[in-house]
């Protein structure tokens, strides 16, 4: 099957070695032509465009960072949704506003494709090894359409509803591990008068009933970290975390509902992001509430 891939950041790259991997003919574009490049070495077909991407593909798996970037790729020159979608499968996997996600999915069908969206949950070792979580979203018979691709690259697959389902499936899933990326660092603050080694003191509370499962993956990682070694490759970054609890916030004010400690969380992020933490991981927000000089 030609499958493209628009959007070939962290995740769509690691999206696109899966489909490699399995055995897809794979088309890609991104923005920065250079995130392109190892994929092409590896034996993808670099497009042109979104619209050239579309009209080169079968199936086009969409993964971008944020509302404004989806604007732009669905709707700019040359924009997925100026390319002959007739018959063509969209599966689009970015973590945006449901409205979004509604709009642009509403117009890919009114032109004639199907449309799925499937956020998903994990990083890039599970979307390289095909063990990510999808939330899905779209028709009965769309999702039906889109099942064995997405078996290739989920663990899971959950369909929640019809489209925005998923995208408002997901902010709910991100919204309490960024919340605890935060809380934990307030943890840490108040045990430093123990003066305990880093390395003991991520293992006690990872053996909690407060710890959330991403712990046993990263608590190790934040232990380093914490004990002064160097930041970790990023598996998700603060710049990203920061755009998904702002969205969630967003959200949640368009259902006129309050989410105060998202919105708390939030703010902490938009600090780490200003001090230059933007492409940590954001498990970094932990270690840097220990660092940071308290406001005056």
């Amino acid at each position: 099957m030609k499958v493209g891939v628009c959007g070939t950041g962290r995740m769509g790259g690691s999206i696109a070695e899966r489909l490699l991997a399995v055995g897809h003919e794979v088309g890609v574009w991104n923005r920065d032509t250079a995130k392109t490049k190892p994929l092409v070495d590896a034996g993808a077909k670099a497009f042109a465009s979104p619209a050239a991407l579309v009209e080169g593909c079968d199936v086009i798996i969409v993964m971008l960072l944020n509302d404004t970037a989806t604007d732009a790729v669905y709707h700019g020159v040359n924009g997925l949704l100026k390319a002959k979608l007739s018959g063509k499968l969209l599966i689009d996997m970015s973590t945006i506003q449901p409205d979004t996600m509604k709009s642009v999915g509403n117009a890919a069908t009114k032109a004639g494709a199907a449309f799925v969206e499937c956020p998903v949950g994990g990083s890039k070792v599970p979307a390289r090894e095909g063990k990510l979580f999808g939330l899905v979203g779209g028709s009965d018979a769309d999702v039906a359409r889109a099942r064995p691709l997405l078996e290739q690259l989920c663990r899971r697959i959950e369909h929640v509803g019809p489209l925005g389902a998923g995208a408002t499936l997901k902010l709910a899933v991100n919204l309490p591990l960024l919340v605890y990326w935060q809380a934990l660092g307030e943890s840490l603050t108040i045990c430093k008068p123990l003066n305990l080694p880093a390395e003991r003191l991520i293992d006690i509370l990872s053996d909690t009933a407060g710890a959330p499962a991403a712990m046993k993956g990263r608590g190790a990682i934040i232990a380093k970290v914490l004990g002064g070694g160097p930041l970790s490759e990023t598996a998700f970054g603060i710049t990203a975390a920061k755009k998904d609890l702002a969205t969630a916030v967003q959200f949640a004010a368009s259902l006129h509902a309050e989410l105060p400690v998202a919105k708390s969380a939030l703010a902490c992020f938009e600090e780490a992001e200003k001090d230059g933490l933007g492409e940590a991981d954001a498990t970094t927000v932990s270690v840097h509430w220990t660092r940071r000089k308290p406001k005056t």
